[in-house]
């Protein structure tokens, strides 16, 4: 059986992208952000999920506008 993964709730995954709480919720309210789970009323998301999207966000020296 895989090993589950440390679960970071809102504020933590806030902490880590050096972004207020309130605008990881706001990403979650509006869908941009990293998928989550909902344990309950608790959110959580998986490191490798948060990851992922931040790997989907990096814009390129050659792409920005």
């Amino acid at each position: 059986m895989a090993e589950l993964e440390d679960l970071l709730s809102t504020a933590e995954f806030a902490q880590k992208a050096k972004v207020p709480a309130g605008t990881v919720r706001h990403w979650r309210d509006v869908g941009t952000g990293p998928a989550y789970l909902r344990i309950g009323r608790h959110v959580r998301y998986r490191p490798s999920d948060v990851m992922a999207w931040l790997e989907g966000q990096r814009v390129s020296t050659g792409d920005a506008a």
